[in-house]
């Protein structure tokens, strides 16, 4: 068993002058305003209006009201002392049917996010992409329409000559494997899509498109510098047994390796998942190059470790998790294991690829049960938290493994996907009803630790 705490006092000077410090959000998670000025429903705003679909049918529509409260929100990130903000575009808010007409309104949004995060010093990093799909394009097939790398170079391009001029960091995708597992294979995320003829297709234009958003940034943003970001958990079996020590692997290539393997060449992980082999019939002439783009950096999501064994009745991959909440192990509030290691041996497995430039911890954070008691809220599990995965990220640095930022999950509290407004992951306390900001002793902090303390 790994020791989960390094022999280092933490400390900002540790990590070079070089090194990004960051915050990360998402659209569809913070901004409110579903249908404000001129907005589009995206796949979320239909599934989350579903019966069942968001945990205590928890309503994504006001959320945190970004939309009307991003300058309050942006002041708070420069109080924090945080140099850079990670955040998406909307692609209803730019175009509300998916293709079409631009909707200004939308572009006049996000110019105002990004001229107001330079006015405070504040270096705005975009993903185009976080799982928004306009549901008028999902009822054409989505993800598993052919159609969807056009739909997406077009909006990347929107994208691209607008914004350009001011922001050169880009990540073109958010967790490719999360948004087509569990929306169009597990069906427990929009648009609510299972099984493989709909997981396949998905997979492999996901993975064209990353490619192609990260070619047309190349061509039109000059001195960009671009990415696109992976979750990944580190995998470990349950016992030594080598059926068990497979089962990782096979849990492994479709966790870990499934999209950053084709984006680097070396094409999809079908010998480890020989499910994925069917993936070749939706394969049209020159795909294998157009899989591909030279990222100048691969953004890395880690939060947990994985314990799993060989499962015979587990069709596809032949194998099970090991839930932590079996395993006695400290948890967060959406049952994940709190591992510290986890982030430091996928920071690893990463560097193992010599194609990759640079790494960017683009996510890591955690939710916790936080209570506001006298104006406050006292939060040590996640500051502990933050403290011992930055020990780790710092462990790896200093052994020269390519690492050259982090980014907290996240800044406020939001709409956590279909956990609803349950899991608390933000360094700031967000009411939902009255919209009142708090900034958590996370928070605090952070804010010491970026200044130098």
């Amino acid at each position: 068993m790994e020791s989960t705490s390094q022999d280092i006092r933490i400390n900002k000077k540790l990590f070079g002058d070089n090194f990004k410090w960051g915050v990360s959000v998402a659209a569809f998670q913070i901004e409110g305003a579903c249908d404000a000025e001129g907005k589009g429903a995206s796949i979320w705003d239909v599934f989350a209006a579903k019966k069942g679909k968001i945990l205590n049918g928890d309503d994504p529509a006001i959320s945190c009201d970004f939309y009307n409260q991003y300058k309050q929100d942006i002041d708070l990130i420069k109080q924090l002392n945080i140099q850079c903000f990670r955040f998406s575009i909307s692609w209803t808010r730019i175009l509300p049917n998916g293709t079409g007409e631009v909707n200004q309104a939308g572009i006049d949004f996000y110019n105002s996010v990004i001229n107001y995060c330079l006015e405070q010093g504040v270096e705005p990093w975009v993903t185009i992409y976080h799982w928004d799909l306009p549901h008028a394009l999902e009822l054409k097939g989505g993800w598993t329409n052919r159609d969807v790398v056009e739909w997406f170079k077009a909006f990347a391009t929107i994208c691209a000559k607008n914004f350009g001029d001011r922001v050169k960091n880009w990540m073109v995708m958010n967790e490719p494997g999360v948004f087509t597992g569990a929306g169009y294979f597990l069906g427990i995320h929009a648009p609510g899509r299972t099984g493989l003829r709909n997981f396949l297709p998905a997979i492999h234009h996901a993975v064209l498109c990353m490619a192609a958003g990260g070619r047309i940034l190349r061509d039109l943003v000059k001195d960009a510098h671009i990415g696109t970001t992976f979750s990944c958990s580190y995998v470990e079996p349950h016992t030594d047994k080598q059926k068990d020590v497979n089962a990782a692997k096979r849990v492994d290539a479709l966790l870990n390796r499934l999209f950053i393997e084709p984006v680097l060449g070396l094409g999809y992980p079908v010998h480890e998942v020989s499910a994925l082999k069917d993936i070749e019939k939706y394969f049209q002439p020159g795909d294998k190059d157009l899989m591909k783009f030279d990222f100048d950096f691969i953004g890395v999501q880690n939060y947990t470790r994985e314990i799993v064994k060989n499962s015979f009745f587990t069709p596809y991959v032949g194998a099970s998790l090991v839930k932590a909440e079996k395993r006695g192990v400290p948890l967060t509030n959406m049952k994940w294991e709190v591992y510290p290691p986890s982030i430091y041996q996928m920071i690893k497995q990463f560097n193992n690829y010599p194609q990759i430039k640079s790494i960017y911890i683009t996510e890591n954070g955690a939710a916790f049960p936080d209570q506001v008691t006298d104006g406050m809220v006292d939060d040590p599990k996640r500051v502990e938290y933050l403290k011992s995965y930055l020990e780790q990220v710092l462990r790896a640095k200093n052994e020269g493994l390519k690492v050259d930022g982090y980014f907290i999950w996240t800044l406020t509290d939001n709409f956590e996907w279909a956990e609803g407004y349950h899991p608390r992951f933000g360094i700031i306390h967000v009411d939902f009803e009255t919209q009142q900001r708090i900034v958590k002793s996370s928070g605090h902090w952070y804010a010491d630790f970026l200044k130098g303390n």
